[in-house]
């Protein structure tokens, strides 16, 4: 009986966990630095660009209108992140191509300058703030549909009271973005991007009788999901690229010979 409780308990255990630090709950952690995915190595990698463009990002946002899914009560938090255009912002500073000039909190920008006026003003001085960057371009679009449940799947297996099966659920998120001259309000260059979002259940459990009222319940198991912030970025990074590329090959802006 002994033997075949031991067996059972490493046949769980295997079949529950990837490794056994998954079953434990984790220490705390200090902050860090995102790590870079390979949607911002492929943006660092592209061709140099003749002269940086400057650009602008009113906004950046979800309008899928999604919120997360609850069981048993209204939740009114939403599915993706509602800081997409900080996102993008920070991605356009990345390359070589975009210099992006900041326009959601123009202001407080433009605030603080009248602040600068009247100091300068008071210091009866004739130094004189420089004008605002213009943009050439101005970025739009958003994070456009939020699809849940698009493929769901698993597998499992049950034999004299030992168990253990695996779930996953597969979502998708889809980014549009758009490149708009400031002039004359032409769409110049339009992309699209998706990603899948994953998620994964797996468990593992033990329910036998050992001896006459005697019960052995064990269970384990531990889930995957992939943080929504980095699909989102990951989407945003892939757009960008696209729009890089894409207005290389249309002729809105040239590389460096």
């Amino acid at each position: 009986m002994k033997t075949s409780l031991i067996v059972a308990i490493s046949f769980m255990v295997l079949s529950a966990c990837s490794s056994i630090t998954n079953l434990m709950p984790p220490n705390k952690q200090p902050a860090t630095v995102i790590e870079v995915a390979d949607t911002l190595s492929d943006l660092k990698n592209l061709p140099k660009a003749g002269g940086k463009i400057a650009v602008s990002v009113y906004g950046f946002r979800d309008q899928t209108g999604q919120y997360k899914a609850s069981s048993g009560s209204s939740s009114f938090s939403t599915a993706v992140t509602q800081g997409a255009t900080s996102i993008l912002v920070q991605t356009l500073g990345e390359t070589d191509w975009f210099l992006p000039v900041e326009r959601e909190g123009l202001q407080n920008i433009l605030t603080e300058r009248k602040i600068v006026r009247a100091a300068i003003k008071g210091d009866n001085t004739n130094s004189a703030l420089p004008p605002l960057t213009t943009a050439k371009i101005i970025i739009e679009g958003g994070i456009v549909s939020y699809d849940t449940n698009i493929r769901t799947g698993g597998l499992g297996a049950e034999y004299f009271g030992i168990s253990s099966s695996t779930l996953y659920r597969e979502d998708q998120i889809t980014v549009f973005m758009r490149a708009v001259d400031v002039r004359t309000g032409q769409v110049l260059v339009s992309v699209s991007t998706s990603k899948k979002v994953l998620s994964q259940e797996v468990r593992a459990g033990l329910f036998r009788y050992i001896s006459y009222k005697r019960l052995l319940e064990l269970e384990a198991g531990y889930t995957t999901n992939e943080p929504m912030f980095e699909c989102v970025k990951q989407s945003i990074e892939k757009a960008v690229s696209e729009l890089v590329l894409k207005g290389i090959d249309r002729g809105v802006w040239r590389a460096r010979v």
